[in-house]
């Protein structure tokens, strides 16, 4: 907390990437409630989710680019966020102009109040003041808090502990990497390729189940159900949504080999991504009711959402989440 303090009382010190990283989040914050409000697709802050935490990361790294720690936070970020990316825009995400593309169906929900709990959205000055805060602020609030462990990292290299260790009194640039920071970062890449693994059988089903119905051929099992269920999707019912979670979760633990405690202000970076995402994932499940029935009375029954072992717990105790 004490670096975080003395770095944002002088924001014109930009050779810190505390001050850096956090001014430039305002200014995309602030870009993306302009092009949203403009252009009326409130998915601005979606184009950037897996470009800005590892763009924080360089900046971290640049302030600092000796050290072993950041080097492999960088890496593992980078491909993390070029694979997502490339993801993204398979699906439509990216066009020209930039501002275009898809809406993620979630904000025209919202928009038209038809979600419990937000039905005042349908509203022209309740929705400017949900993107505003919530989608465009609290959101890229939220993307730099996941990176601040990179922060963390950089912040050890140059503590005065760190410091008094060298020979000469002078901060030695680079901090030996722990078990732990191998640990993270094998994890890490593991959730990757589950969520990887995920996503390509999402979109493949879906391009062969738009392609049948074009084509007029009949849908049979998981087809004409509407949704998919067999692969990663019989174990969970959002496998790329938990391991989006657990990938963050690996990254803070770089921040926990750096500092030597188990805990530590960027905490709250996974603690309310997870916390955004039992939000969105009962958003989205919401509205997939709505269009597959199937849905509830078989599939949320056999399943869990994000843990392998509750699905276990359910076909035991017809337990439902």
């Amino acid at each position: 907390w004490e670096a975080v303090r003395s770095a944002l009382g002088s924001l014109d010190n930009f050779d810190d990437p505390h001050v850096s990283t956090f001014v430039v989040m305002l200014v995309i914050s602030t870009m993306c409630f302009i092009v949203s409000t403009v252009t009326g697709n409130a998915s601005q802050v979606d184009k950037i989710w897996s470009i800005t935490p590892f763009s924080y990361t360089w900046m971290a790294l640049i302030a600092n680019p000796t050290d072993s720690r950041l080097i492999m936070m960088t890496a593992v970020s980078t491909i993390w966020g070029v694979r997502l990316t490339w993801n993204f825009n398979r699906r439509g995400g990216y066009t020209w102009p930039p501002w275009g593309g898809e809406e993620d169906y979630r904000w025209p929900a919202l928009r038209k109040g038809i979600i419990p709990g937000f039905t005042s959205l349908d509203k022209p000055v309740p929705w400017m003041v949900f993107n505003l805060t919530f989608i465009s602020f609290y959101q890229n609030f939220l993307l730099w808090l996941t990176a601040t462990p990179a922060l963390v990292a950089w912040s050890v290299t140059k503590s005065a502990e760190c410091c008094s260790e060298s020979d000469d009194g002078v901060c030695p640039g680079s901090v030996p990497l722990k078990p732990l920071d191998y640990i993270a970062g094998f994890l890490f890449l593991v959730f990757v390729l589950i969520e990887s693994v995920a996503d390509n059988q999402q979109y493949t089903f879906q391009t062969e189940k738009y392609r049948r119905k074009d084509a007029k051929i009949e849908l049979t099992g998981e087809y004409a159900d509407g949704f998919k269920q067999s692969g990663l999707y019989a174990i969970v019912r959002k496998p790329n949504y938990a391991a989006e979670q657990s990938i963050w979760v690996c990254f803070y633990l770089f921040g926990v080999s750096a500092t030597g405690s188990p805990f530590n202000w960027t905490i709250l970076g996974f603690v309310l991504l997870i916390s955004l995402f039992q939000g969105s994932g009962w958003m989205t499940e919401l509205i997939t009711i709505k269009k597959y029935p199937k849905y509830e009375s078989v599939y949320m029954k056999r399943v869990g959402r994000y843990l392998p072992f509750w699905s276990i717990y359910m076909k035991l105790f017809g337990v439902r989440t």
